[in-house]
């Protein structure tokens, strides 16, 4: 029954508007440009991310991407965006608000990845930009995480460029590229000035 109700499910999910960008969930029709972004910038993204196959970029695994993403937004659990340039609806890359924890905490996870060919023009500036306004003004959190390597000096500037403040430093936090990586912490607070 739950996949006959999400078959169905034509609710509007949340477009997010930015400077010169649009964020939205995931649907199935992005497939294919998905996974020829993701191949044509595999070496540019691999140092930063986990280890991914190529059975990863399938449609089927696209799928169960997609029907998660639903089902952890209609929980209030993650929020994962697709970020596509305005003057041509072209997809740039993609940020996910995940590990939303409510109650004392009312704080969440950011994680990102940019398209090389769009990397250096500040598509992921005004996406973050656009995606922390969302998370404190209509989801209502009051604290946004983010981690990076300390080798990924485009991350943090962009961090620091979009207000975030350097919180700490995490041993072993993450397994990226397939090694267990020491990460940067950073955060962003509902009452820090906007930038």
């Amino acid at each position: 029954m739950a996949l006959f109700r999400f078959a169905a499910d034509t609710t509007p999910r949340v477009q997010i508007k930015g400077d010169g960008v649009m964020l939205r969930a995931p649907v199935l029709e992005d497939h294919e440009e998905w996974a020829s972004l993701r191949t044509r910038s595999r070496a540019f993204l691999e140092p930063w991310e986990p280890l991914w196959s190529e059975e990863d970029l399938t449609r089927r695994a696209f799928r169960q991407r997609v029907k998660r993403a639903a089902v952890e937004a209609d929980a209030d659990e993650a929020y994962a965006f697709l970020i596509f340039r305005m003057q041509d609806q072209a997809l740039v890359g993609g940020v996910t608000l995940g590990l939303v924890r409510r109650g004392v905490a009312q704080a969440c996870t950011m994680g990102y990845w940019l398209g090389e060919p769009y990397g250096g023009q500040g598509y992921m500036t005004r996406a973050v930009k656009a995606v922390a306004r969302h998370a404190f003004d209509d989801l209502h959190l009051r604290r946004i995480e983010a981690a990076c390597l300390p080798s990924n000096h485009r991350s943090r500037a962009l961090l620091e460029r979009v207000g975030f403040q350097r919180e700490g430093f995490a041993r072993q936090y993450l397994c990226i590229a397939g090694r267990w990586e020491d990460h940067l912490l950073y955060a962003q607070l509902a009452s820090d000035p906007r930038r």
